[in-house]
């Protein structure tokens, strides 16, 4: 009998998370600095996302009454490593307007606010997709939210899971697997990202896979070999 896709992807992140540990995701050291990373890093490399970082806790920047005080001009040199840093200041602006005004976000608290109408409402926001909106409800908000990025579209493409592509149908497919085939913690829907993002990166490179490798080629997960 044919596994189903749910249970595909159980076995994968098994497999995955024997290969390279629990990740321990997101890298931040207060919510506050996981929702602006999760802006900054659209377009752009982590490594810069963490120079920015810097420069905001160096200029003591980095909370959120300090960022919504700090003039425009101020604030763009801070985050100009991330690239297109006129374009984030902008959608920062509104991102901390929504979170404090319209929600009283303290800048700490994980905010009693539902889910659905939480992820409704960023998506509103310009500048915020479903992948910056999940991330920030799943990392910064512990919101049992699945985000899909790049990697695992690339992965799926890789693997005899069907599944439309397209954001949304994957998102669901991946929570629903989270809650019905593993343990449904908010640390699972955290790892298995991670997970998927170690494996995209080290082994399920876009133009040159390392598949002798990789760990889902080695236990013949993956369908075939991509060169």
């Amino acid at each position: 009998m044919k596994k189903s896709p749910e249970k595909r992807i159980a076995t994968l992140y098994r497999v995955l998370r024997d290969h390279f540990g629990f990740q321990h995701w997101w890298p931040g050291e207060t919510r506050f600095e996981i929702v602006v990373g999760a802006l900054l890093t659209q377009n752009c490399a982590w490594s810069n996302v963490e120079k920015a970082i810097a420069n905001l806790k160096a200029a003591r920047s980095l909370s959120l009454g300090a960022m919504q005080r700090l003039p425009r001009g101020e604030l763009e040199p801070l985050i100009r490593p991330t690239g297109y840093f006129r374009q984030k200041t902008e959608r920062l602006s509104r991102l901390l307007s929504f979170l404090a005004d319209d929600l009283h976000w303290d800048g700490v608290s994980s905010l009693r606010h539902d889910t659905v109408r939480f992820r409704r409402e960023l998506l509103a926001l310009s500048g915020i997709g479903p992948e910056t909106a999940d991330s920030i409800l799943c990392y910064g908000f512990d919101r049992k939210v699945f985000v899909v990025d790049t990697y695992t579209k690339r992965m799926l493409s890789r693997l005899p899971i069907a599944v439309a592509d397209d954001y949304e149908s994957i998102r669901i497919l991946f929570e629903r697997t989270i809650q019905d085939e593993m343990d449904g913690t908010i640390d699972t829907f955290k790892d298995l990202h991670a997970q998927i993002v170690m494996l995209g990166k080290q082994y399920c490179r876009k133009s040159t896979p390392r598949c002798d490798d990789c760990p889902l080629f080695r236990e013949r997960l993956c369908r075939r070999r991509r060169v």
